[in-house]
């Protein structure tokens, strides 16, 4: 179960010194990534260099509504800092008012922007209907994103297994799924792998693979 979980820190007030230490329990647990903010993706990078985790930051995070110029921009420098996978929050407002078009060319662009990098585009399943995510899904695959993911871990409520059905039924096989917000053990983190899920985004990372529980929100 290790090789699913992107081990996660993105607390605003997260320190380097604790950006340490997530990079430690990775390489020690063998971790896919560690997720963090794009301001600590130079010294994660130097960190895990010769192991077998990779640096995994968000992009328009945790909202979403900024430029796609300024998506595009913080997903180059976190690429050229050292990371191999981006995370970046979808336009919400502009999926509502259905301006389709926006929301793909958006996702469009920062995947251009990074090329073979892996992409992951971060719905936020709790602001939207049954119908949104299945188009948001439709638009992230059409816009050439590797993963649909259902949480920044910010909004009301992550993940859930309904939001993950729909999200499955909406993509082909050539993109992945990632599941993330409010997985805190490995029961629940069983439950969204037996789904077809290929990634879990959790904080509690060592809970999960211990077979324990964890009191943290992400």
């Amino acid at each position: 179960m290790n090789t699913y979980i992107d081990h996660t820190l993105l607390n605003a007030d997260a320190t380097l010194k604790q950006v340490h230490n997530i990079c430690e329990e990775a390489i020690a647990y063998k971790f896919a990534t560690v997720c963090i903010n794009s301001s600590y993706v130079k010294e994660a990078s130097e960190l895990l260099k010769d192991s077998e985790s990779k640096v995994c930051t968000v992009v328009g995070f945790p909202l979403g509504a900024c430029t796609t110029r300024a998506k595009v921009e913080e997903a180059k420098q976190a690429i050229a800092d050292g990371a191999s996978e981006i995370d970046m929050v979808i336009h919400q407002g502009k999926l509502k008012a259905k301006d389709f078009d926006y929301v793909q060319t958006d996702i469009s662009a920062v995947k251009k922007a990074i090329g073979k990098h892996t992409l992951k585009v971060i719905l936020e399943i709790c602001n939207l209907s049954d119908k949104e995510i299945a188009v948001a899904c439709k638009l992230s695959e059409k816009a050439n994103a590797d993963y649909v993911k259902t949480s920044t871990g910010f909004g009301s409520h992550g993940a859930t297994l309904e939001a993950v059905k729909i999200m499955k039924d909406n993509i082909s096989d050539k993109v992945k799924i990632k599941a993330s917000g409010g997985i805190r053990d490995s029961e629940t983190a069983k439950k969204y792998i037996d789904l077809g899920v290929s990634r879990i985004g959790a904080s509690a990372g060592i809970a999960i693979v211990k077979g324990k529980s964890s009191n943290s929100t992400y």
